[in-house]
């Protein structure tokens, strides 16, 4: 969930830059731009590492868990 968000609202913040580089007005302003930009990087850290924790948690099997075996 938190990398969806992320990425939404990087596509409002990249909408919002092309838009005003098209000349067709910005929404946002500058300090609103940067919040937006801010809180999709921190969003995405936040679904990065979440992500890397489920991955962690999973059994694996790989060369390491068989030589254990031997």
């Amino acid at each position: 969930m938190t990398l969806s968000a992320a990425v939404l609202l990087f596509l409002a913040f990249f909408g919002n830059v092309a838009a005003g580089a098209l000349g067709a007005g910005v929404v946002l302003g500058d300090v609103a731009e940067m919040l937006m930009l801010f809180v999709s990087s921190i969003l995405f850290v936040i679904g990065v590492l979440a992500r890397e924790a489920l991955a962690g948690m999973a059994p694996q099997e790989g060369p390491s868990d068989r030589e254990e075996f031997r």
